[in-house]
C-alpha cells in the first residue's frame, strides 16, 4: 500500500461537522533516543501524558520507552506500530497509574497476539502451527483477563449503601451489622447476629411463665 507523504494519516476518519480533539503529537524514533514531534515540546508532553495516563514526566518517558520496545518488528522498534499503540491507549483513556500500566500491557499483548496470528497464517509446518496456536490462545486469554481486571478496577469505587433502620415483622429476620450493597448483591461485613420475631416471642413466653408461677404461689 502506498501512502502519499502529504496525507495526514492521524486525522479522524469520520467526516462530519462535530468538534474534534486536537491532533495527538507524533513520537519519532531515532537510533539512541525517542523524540516528540511538535512545535511546543512542553504542550506535547502534557498531551501525551494525558493520553497515556502518566502522572509525571518520568512516567511519560518511561512508558514511551517500554512501548517502543514492545512495538519492535524484526528486533527494531517500529514507529507506525508505536503510533498505533499510543492511539489505542488514548481511546481507552486510562484514569490513573494502575490503569496506565494495565492498558499498556493490554495493547502490548494485543500486538503480540496479532504477530502470532500472522505467523500462524503464514506457516504450513504442523509443529509450528500447534505451537503458535497455543501461544495465540494464551495471549487471547491474557487479554480477556486484562479487560476484566480493568473493568473491576473502574467499578471498584461504587458507592456503598449502609442500612441504618430496619423494620422486622412477625416471621421476618434481620442482619445486625454493617451492610454494604455491591451491584445487585448485599453483603454483611460483620458476623450476622440474627434478631427476629421468634426472639420476641420467646421473651413474651418467658414473661408469661413468670407470671403464672407468681399466681400459683399466691394461691398456695
Amino acid at each position: 500500500m502506498t501512502i502519499s507523504p502529504n496525507r495526514q494519516i492521524t486525522s479522524p476518519l469520520a467526516a462530519d461537522n462535530r468538534s474534534l480533539p486536537a491532533a495527538r503529537p507524533r513520537v519519532k524514533l531515532y537510533k539512541h533516543r525517542i523524540a516528540i514531534s511538535h512545535a511546543d515540546p512542553q504542550s506535547a508532553e502534557q498531551l501525551l501524558a494525558e493520553t497515556l495516563g502518566a502522572a509525571d514526566r518520568d512516567a511519560l518517558h518511561g512508558m514511551l520507552r517500554q512501548l517502543a520496545k514492545a512495538s519492535a518488528v524484526a528486533q527494531k522498534p517500529d514507529e507506525a506500530n508505536l503510533a498505533f499503540m499510543i492511539s489505542m491507549i488514548g481511546s481507552i483513556a486510562p484514569k490513573d497509574s494502575i490503569e496506565a500500566m494495565l492498558v499498556s500491557q493490554m495493547v502490548s499483548i494485543h500486538v503480540a497476539a496479532m504477530r502470532c496470528a500472522c505467523r500462524l497464517a503464514c506457516t504450513e509446518d504442523p509443529l509450528q502451527q500447534e505451537s503458535l496456536t497455543r501461544a495465540l490462545t494464551r495471549l487471547s486469554r491474557t487479554f480477556s483477563a486484562q479487560v476484566e481486571a480493568l473493568s473491576r478496577h473502574r467499578n471498584n469505587d461504587a458507592r456503598a449503601i449502609t442500612v441504618q433502620n430496619l423494620s422486622v415483622q412477625d416471621g421476618g429476620r434481620a442482619i445486625v451489622g454493617n451492610v454494604t450493597q455491591h451491584a445487585s448483591m448485599i453483603v454483611a461485613e460483620t458476623g450476622a447476629a440474627e434478631t427476629d420475631a421468634k426472639a420476641a416471642a420467646d421473651r413474651k413466653s418467658h414473661r408469661g411463665n413468670d407470671r403464672l408461677h407468681v399466681e400459683h404461689g399466691a394461691g398456695a
